[in-house]
């Protein structure tokens, strides 16, 4: 496909979303896998965004090591530790530990924290047929790499699919060099390849071509859990019953309207991810006046 070939995306605005308000009566759970042995905090931040967007339980799979220190930190959360392997990444065999959990949970958002190339593919081999059939899925970092190499493990989520790339992840995902990812023309791609909706670096797009494109970032989001916020956002509000587009487009302008509040106290340079957490639900209350 040559550059620049897919029409304007639609501008996500305050207009848009309030057009396309999720409703506030569904509450449903979700479960965020990740936090292997050396990053324990990025599901934290994850969960801790889902529920601010408006989820009604959260629950983390992380590390056997970490499980009751997160639970201490976010007790708003159950969480359930997984067995490492040797390298301290989390595989295949997780699963097991996640069997009476996975059928009750509305949106799973795997990847947060998650190491080892090799293992996460292991894991998602596994964990893609346990979850539910109606079940929303949201792939972040080492799980996104899983996925480029085993992309046939999108094929059953097909429609309740949503990735969340940064342009490191989307060229693996694209088949590309970074330096030749075009964030509109990536992202139109990268959906319809595995029939998910994608959200890269401000543009969503769904796979049948319709695209969106929020202005609102900053470099201060490039910071380091920024992406672990957006992919927890992009969850919360899918467990709130909004379609997989809708909850990306509310995503990207949450979490870019939240980094630009934080900008008089922060500057662009020392925002923190956890800052933006604190954000979250201001700006979603402004947008649902």
């Amino acid at each position: 496909m040559p550059r620049n070939s897919s029409p304007d995306p639609e501008p996500i605005s305050p207009a848009l979303l309030r057009d396309r308000r999720i409703g506030s009566e569904d509450r449903g759970t979700v479960l965020v896998v990740g936090g292997a042995r050396t990053v324990p905090g990025a599901p934290a931040l994850s969960g801790t965004a889902a529920l601010r967007a408006g989820a009604g339980t959260l629950q983390l799979a992380v590390s056997e090591r970490h499980a009751s220190t997160l639970g201490v930190s976010v007790p708003e959360s159950s969480v359930f530790g997984l067995p490492e392997t040797g390298s301290g990444a989390i595989g295949g065999d997780a699963v097991d530990r996640l069997a009476d959990v996975l059928p009750g949970a509305g949106t799973v958002v795997v990847g947060p924290g998650l190491t080892g190339a090799a293992e996460t593919e292991d894991l998602l081999r596994r964990l893609v047929p346990a979850v539910a059939p109606d079940a929303h899925v949201v792939l972040d970092a080492f799980a996104l790499g899983a996925l480029s190499r085993a992309p046939e493990l999108a094929e059953p989520l097909a429609g309740r699919l949503v990735l969340t790339p940064n342009r490191v992840e989307a060229a693996f995902l694209d088949g590309c060099e970074e330096k030749d990812v075009d964030d509109l023309e990536t992202a139109v791609r990268i959906a319809g390849r595995y029939r998910g909706v994608v959200l890269l670096m401000g543009v969503v797009a769904e796979p049948g071509g319709r695209t969106w494109r929020d202005g609102s970032g900053h470099v201060g989001l490039a910071t380091s859990g920024s992406g672990d916020v957006l992919a927890g956002l992009t969850g919360g509000f899918l467990a709130r019953g909004a379609a997989a587009d809708q909850a990306a487009c509310w995503a990207t302008h949450v979490h870019a309207v939240a980094g630009q509040r934080l900008l008089p106290r922060t500057g662009s340079t020392g925002l923190l991810a956890r800052e933006l957490v604190a954000e979250i639900p201001r700006v979603i209350a402004e947008l649902e006046r």
